[in-house]
């Protein structure tokens, strides 16, 4: 049996009537406030780790724990799941993430978790405007304010000038906007492929990369630490995953607002893991950069909605 991008998820069939009874909505929802959650857990974790272990280490372990996630994608497709319209995209893409992965997890050793997720946030805002520079969209009035209120946003928190520019903010701003050039290579890729297929060449991918950058600081880590690495790996690959299944399940400017949810999971655990108090900026500009985030995700499911506009008459 060949491997469509188009088809949906394969449950157990015991669970098939379950889940087809759910709205779509309703099922991108919890698709989605589960991602936040594997997302946040990870992310405490890494930054608990790092401590014992160097995050470049961590990174190559969060890769190569999340193989096992799509071993059942295997099993059921065979190698048809590899099959790709776009190759060098997925090379592009797998790069870009790799260089965020690297940059936050590393940032997350010397920054506070929630400071360091809000600045995560911004990812998107870089993507909107690769997407105006490489991939010719067009750009009105609303879509400039979301932008400046964003980046005001980052301004917020970093405090450039009040306070000095940390190693940890300046790593989250460069994996922001790797990321966001890796959200524009996917928007390409989504068209042609799936979401499995999209977050398996990722991991194949990035896997030589994190290697490379983790042999220079490498320490064997301990059995304990080898569970730990499997847990990050498994939420890294589930979170990616049940992100990707959200979006397709439901609109995505339904599912979006809940993603600031990974904001609120991880004050808890940096409060809890690490005794860290998120102060007011920090929190205020996480509010800005969301909602620029969130009105732009609105406004571009809205566009692609829209009818065509009919073409003017030419003039003679």
């Amino acid at each position: 049996m060949g491997f469509s991008p188009n088809r949906p998820m394969t449950l157990p069939s015991a669970a098939v009537s379950v889940y087809r009874r759910i709205p779509p909505t309703i099922r991108g929802i919890i698709f989605m406030v589960l991602s936040t959650l594997c997302f946040a857990c990870m992310q405490t974790l890494v930054r608990w780790l790092s401590a014992r272990l160097h995050p470049f280490e961590i990174v190559f372990f969060r890769t190569l724990f999340a193989f096992p996630i799509f071993l059942p994608m295997f099993l059921r497709y065979g190698i048809g799941v590899l099959r790709t319209t776009r190759p060098g995209l997925q090379v592009v893409r797998g790069l870009l993430s790799t260089l965020a992965m690297l940059t936050f997890f590393m940032a997350l050793s010397m920054t506070p978790l929630v400071k360091a997720a809000a600045l995560d946030f911004s990812g998107p805002l870089f993507a909107s405007v690769g997407a105006v520079i490489f991939l010719g969209e067009r750009i009105r009035i609303r879509r400039v304010t979301a932008l400046v209120v964003g980046a005001i946003g980052v301004m917020v928190i970093v405090r450039p000038g009040i306070v000095d520019l940390d190693l940890g903010s300046m790593l989250v701003l460069i994996s922001a906007i790797a990321w966001g050039g890796a959200i524009l290579t996917i928007k390409v890729m989504s068209r042609t492929d799936s979401s499995v297929t999209i977050t398996l060449y990722l991991n194949i991918i990035a896997l030589p990369f994190a290697l490379v950058a983790a042999i220079p600081e490498w320490q064997t880590p301990t059995g304990a630490q080898l569970l730990v690495l499997l847990v990050i790996g498994t939420l890294g690959g589930i979170g990616h995953f049940m992100f990707a299944q959200s979006c397709r399940e439901a609109d995505v400017s339904a599912v979006m607002p809940l993603d600031f949810l990974r904001l609120i999971w991880v004050a808890i655990s940096g409060y809890l893991v690490f005794n860290e108090v998120p102060d007011a900026w920090t929190w205020f500009g996480a509010v800005m950069i969301f909602s620029a985030v969130v009105y732009i995700t609105y406004r571009e499911s809205r566009v692609a909605k829209a009818p065509p506009v009919p073409a003017a008459p030419i003039s003679p």
